[in-house]
């Protein structure tokens, strides 16, 4: 019986020593920040600022020269830099751990259509992945399944929680769907050329896309005598509530996404990776249509396309009056979401200027998201999410945060990452 109690001592010290920082409590207390330079997430800027929240919410916003009584605790910030916290659309956070340890990997479902599939009650807020987010300024995300040709559905989780039900920000806010390639590769093993070549069955697959959303429509206007869980999922696309996430690729791949979307009555699009959306602008504009793009330090898939293709087409867009955002998706896409703020470093650094690339994290993302009414942008009365950092955030020399706070509460920086990187310090220190 001894030996059994001091197994499970063990664990329980184990578990704890590796568990995540306990989410900080509500805010109690107002918080003045004074004197930095406030970058408001919808391309202004305002220098020796000054920043008022209380009860979770902003109260102002303005200069710290303004003659107003400060509120609570006041942070002395000259020199430093405030900004929205940052949010990761289409991430897959927290729904898997160990991308080699099954057990751990609940990141898509078994079948080919899941509207239905919810990926917030598979959320792990206590994943390791998920704290390491939050020292580069990764406050929030859109919680995003992958798999199948209709994945199922994300939702908008804040990264400081106990369980997804206290994560949750916005639930169910989209379906995601997976469009088919108008190419293919040969399959090497059967002695085919690798290369790629026209797939005939992309006219059919188009077919059955349409088909499974029309007869989704037909349900829900029928009397649903049997239930069919699938097609009662797509309801909030065909009244607007619900976006459609299309995740494409290619000019006639996009074009023909938006046809079907459109011909089979759903308006609320967003493209995601969106290669190739440079050559469908007017197409875009036209529909109101936002792109998430993918990370730019990738190649282009296309050899066509010009060898800093990845970097710039964020300008191209912006500038043919597309909202654009960042998203996550591919190899060791959790690990590299904590780069976001880089990524959008890197697209200001190929012509996009700073502020815009800024928002493409904070308001652009808010709007796409549908959260604008709360986050991404510092105004009075949305949530105090934000952060302090020492330097420019979207450069990694200077993207060292001293504070934090999500719906202003004030929480913790330290992750296993930052314990170990003390411990090691202090190894070499003391020689």
């Amino acid at each position: 019986m001894k030996k059994i109690l001091y197994i499970l001592l063990l664990f329980f010290c184990v578990g704890n020593s590796i568990a995540q920082q306990t989410p900080a409590d509500k805010q109690s207390t107002a918080i003045s920040i004074e004197g930095a330079t406030a970058h408001l997430g919808n391309g202004q800027v305002i220098k020796n600022s000054l920043i008022m929240f209380t009860d979770g919410k902003i109260t102002f916003v303005g200069s710290a020269t303004a003659k107003i009584a400060r509120q609570g605790t006041i942070i002395k910030a000259e020199g430093k830099h405030v900004y929205p916290g940052f949010i990761a659309a289409n991430a897959s956070l927290g729904l898997v751990e160990i991308d080699a340890v099954k057990a751990s990997a609940d990141l898509d479902e078994i079948g080919l259509n899941n509207p239905h599939i919810r990926s917030l009650i598979a959320y792990n807020a206590e994943s390791k992945v998920v704290e390491s987010m939050r020292p580069n300024g990764v406050l929030m995300a859109q919680i995003t399944p992958r798999g199948g040709r209709i994945s199922g559905t994300s939702s908008i989780v804040q990264l400081d929680a106990w369980n997804w039900q206290d994560a949750a920000v916005k639930t169910d806010d989209a379906i995601h769907m997976n469009w088919p390639g108008s190419f293919t590769r040969g399959k090497w093993w059967l002695g085919e050329d690798p290369g790629l070549k026209v797939d005939v069955k992309y006219a059919d697959n188009i077919d059955k896309i349409k088909s499974y959303f029309l007869d989704a429509k037909n349900y829900l206007a029928g009397n649903k005598e049997k239930k069919h869980l699938p097609y009662e999922a797509t309801k909030g696309l065909f009244n607007g509530s619900q976006k459609l996430f299309i995740h494409v690729s290619g000019q006639r791949e996009i074009t023909d996404a938006i046809t079907t979307a459109k011909e089979v009555g759903i308006d609320n699009l967003v493209i995601v990776r969106g290669d190739g959306a440079d050559k469908v602008t007017d197409l875009l504009v036209k529909h109101k249509i936002p792109v998430i793009l993918n990370r730019p330090h990738r190649n282009s898939n296309s050899e066509d396309d010009a060898y800093d293709y990845t970097y710039t087409i964020a300008k191209v867009l912006t500038d043919k009056g597309v909202l654009i955002s960042i998203g996550m998706e591919g190899q060791m896409e959790r690990m590299n979401t904590r780069n976001l703020p880089f990524y959008a470093g890197t697209f200001a650094a190929h012509g996009l200027d700073k502020e815009v690339a800024l928002q493409m994290l904070t308001g652009n993302t808010a709007k796409i998201l549908g959260i604008d009414d709360m986050v991404g942008t510092l105004e009075v009365g949305k949530h105090a999410t934000l952060f302090i950092s020492e330097g420019d955030a979207l450069d990694m020399r200077g993207n060292n945060l001293s504070k934090a706070y999500i719906q202003g509460r004030d929480i913790s920086l330290e992750t296993h990452q930052t314990e170990l990187w003390k411990r090691y310090s202090d190894k070499y220190k003391s020689k």
